[in-house]
């Protein structure tokens, strides 16, 4: 059995009494700490609107009054309406080259602020803008990959809502058809295998990255249109605008999209005329229309992109 002896008592009890008195001035923070709410873990739903065939959510800047942002899984950086960064007096940390799909735009890069959604928040480290141009329509912020790394996000486009949680505290249980994506090196827009047909004939596998900021469903290259004849005959001239400019295309419709078990019939179709909306070796993009009648699951953490159908969904 131990014992203390009364020396080790007393060399002990000075030091006994400066912890008590420690931890008494402490109570009051203490106190506080324990009504305070740890780190939000409970999702957040967030209407959403529709404009120009975009999901736009609202975000608080700083601070600031909620601005409505741009979801776009194929931005690289998160941008700020052009003139707000200025606004905010961020610190400039120099310039970036953003590549669209018919050029390249300049743009000013800034210290990253702290964003609001709902009560769930995000710092970055860094965020751009373009320069305010004095013309054309406003440009809104875009919410790019990082903000897909941040969250896990949920789309719902009957509901008009997105929902945000947090990559931890994510479990799902659901039904829904998983697909796997990847990331190419350099790149931060995900891409999933899928597969079309332009007839109700044989299907054509292919690489697509996934765009939400794309209001197609399909925006299909060059060369990959060409490989496998896909332009039907009753496609009508058209042409995309975005970053860069514009350029020309055929809009037109296929048979049906397959990804995975699910079946996306007769989705609509943008045939470059030159060149590819994707990187090299793609096959183009897969935009927010082909989601419409499901609920579509973007989970980074996890590499993988969940589609629930609705209610009157097709498989």
């Amino acid at each position: 059995m131990k014992t203390t002896s009364l020396r080790s008592l007393r060399s002990f009890a000075p030091k006994k009494l400066a912890l008590l008195a420690t931890l008494s001035a402490l109570q009051p923070f203490i106190a506080r700490c324990a009504e305070s709410p740890g780190p939000r873990t409970n999702p957040v739903v967030i209407p959403f609107e529709f404009r120009r065939g975009h999901v736009l959510i609202p975000a608080q800047v700083a601070g600031t009054n909620a601005q409505p942002f741009i979801l776009d899984t194929g931005y690289s950086m998160t941008m700020l309406p052009p003139g707000l960064g200025d606004a905010l007096q961020l610190r400039r940390r120099g310039e970036v080259t953003i590549v669209g799909i018919a050029g390249e735009e300049e743009a000013n890069v800034f210290e990253g602020p702290r964003m609001e959604f709902n009560g769930l928040t995000w710092t970055l480290r860094r965020v751009a803008a373009f320069p305010e141009s004095g013309r054309g329509r406003k440009r809104e912020g875009i919410l790019g990959s990082g903000f897909f790394r941040r969250f896990v996000v949920e789309i719902d486009q009957r509901a008009k809502s997105v929902t945000l949680h947090e990559p931890g505290a994510f479990q799902y249980a659901g039904e829904g058809e998983i697909l796997p994506l990847r990331f190419k090196r350099g790149s931060s827009t995900p891409i999933v295998t899928a597969s079309i047909n332009a007839t109700n004939e044989g299907a054509v596998q292919g690489e697509f990255e996934v765009d939400t900021g794309c209001d197609s469903a399909l925006c299909l290259a060059r060369d990959f249109t060409d490989r496998h004849r896909l332009v039907p005959p009753d496609a009508r001239s058209s042409g995309r605008t975005g970053v860069g400019g514009g350029t020309r295309t055929r809009a037109g419709r296929l048979a049906s999209l397959h990804l995975g078990k699910l079946r996306v019939e007769r989705p609509s179709a943008e045939f470059f005329e030159q060149g590819s909306p994707a990187d090299d070796g793609l096959a183009g993009h897969i935009g927010l229309e082909a989601f419409r009648d499901f609920k579509s699951i973007f989970d980074y953490s996890r590499q993988r992109l969940i589609l629930e159908p609705l209610a009157s969904g097709n498989r």
